[in-house]
């Protein structure tokens, strides 16, 4: 087979393109046929992080992706093979991820994939849709679990909306029952939350973007899911509720973050930060239940027309894939086998 890896930390270059032997499931493993690898920030941090992180003498990068199970170790139920499935957090702390025509995974990473949803859906869940879970699951007065309903009569402020969690997160609240609110940086990224599915879109480097908000919101937002807290937490504060929850998943653009202490203890404000890793395997799985279920109710298309626009390259250009998410490129990156 044909996979991508590197030995050693730094940029794009260190990517090669190897042959490999087919991997064989051991035992609770699945071996996936790749279709679509799909690329996060995450997986570029891992790739270019300093030499004191490297675990393995050699990696397949890529956390997420889809594809058919074409083999299966002892203890897994052979029915899975010819099993359509999407992946995620494969190459957590283990050297193979999805950037592989084949990879092995343990087998509660390989989620069935409805027959009606395409491959490149399945590569775009993973940590975007599984963190935009993660946020919306964590306010004091909300749920724990995503369904329709779960957020009937709730706001949920969406930082953001062109990326790829914050996509995820006007899918999911949306589908959960949410009046969606999407902040953006001007009008292609506003065409692009619209069509995700927000209720209302506001460019918060136009007009006065806290009082549009409020306009919408007029006892503010239950939930923020935020993806810039040093930009944005002024405005956040200017419209969260009393008891409202700032749900941060990022810091992108780095400022650092200052905290008005009397401030945020008159609101009781609550600010959760997150990221999957560490968010204990109960809440993941918890994640990977619900984003199932939302994928088998049609929520979560992508493609521009859905919100997500997809830029493709083969295997063997996943360095230019990768410089690709570096310069910003808004939606979703994904490899083809």
């Amino acid at each position: 087979m044909k996979a991508i890896i590197h030995r050693d930390h730094g940029g794009p270059d260190v990517l090669q393109l190897v042959d490999r032997d087919l991997p064989v499931p051991g035992p609770g493993e699945v071996r996936v046929r790749i279709a679509v690898s799909g690329i996060n920030p995450t997986d570029l941090q891992a790739r270019s992080g300093p030499a004191r992180t490297k675990q393995f003498s050699e990696v397949t990068p890529h956390l997420d992706g889809a594809g058919v199970i074409d083999a299966v170790g002892a203890g897994v139920d052979r029915g899975r093979v010819g099993q359509r499935v999407w992946l995620y957090l494969v190459a957590a702390g283990r050297p193979t991820g999805t950037a592989a025509e084949y990879t092995v995974v343990p087998g509660e990473l390989a989620v069935p994939l409805p027959d009606e949803a395409g491959f490149d859906v399945g590569a775009a869940l993973g940590v975007p849709a599984m963190t935009a879970h993660r946020a919306l699951t964590v306010a004091e007065d909300g749920p724990r679990r995503l369904r329709p309903g779960a957020l009937d009569g709730a706001v949920v402020l969406a930082a953001g909306g062109a990326g790829a969690v914050g996509h995820a997160v006007i899918q999911l609240a949306r589908w959960a029952g949410a009046t969606v609110i999407s902040t953006v940086s001007g009008p292609e990224k506003a065409r692009l939350a619209a069509a995700a599915g927000a209720h209302h879109v506001v460019d918060y480097r136009e007009g006065d973007p806290a009082a549009e908000i409020r306009g919408i919101a007029p006892d503010g937002v239950d939930l923020v899911a935020e993806v810039a807290l040093g930009v944005n937490l002024a405005l956040d504060l200017a419209v969260l509720r009393a008891r409202g929850t700032i749900a941060t998943y990022a810091n992108e653009g780095g400022r650092p973050v200052e905290l008005d202490v009397t401030r945020h203890l008159v609101l009781n404000t609550r600010l959760q930060f997150l990221v999957l890793y560490t968010a204990g395997p109960q809440v993941r799985a918890a994640a990977a239940e619900d984003v199932a279920a939302a994928l088998r109710d049609g929520a979560l298309p992508v493609g521009e027309e859905h919100g997500l626009p997809l830029t493709r390259f083969p295997l063997h250009r996943t360095a230019d894939a990768h410089r690709a998410v570096e310069s910003g490129t808004v939606g979703k990156v994904v490899v083809d086998m």
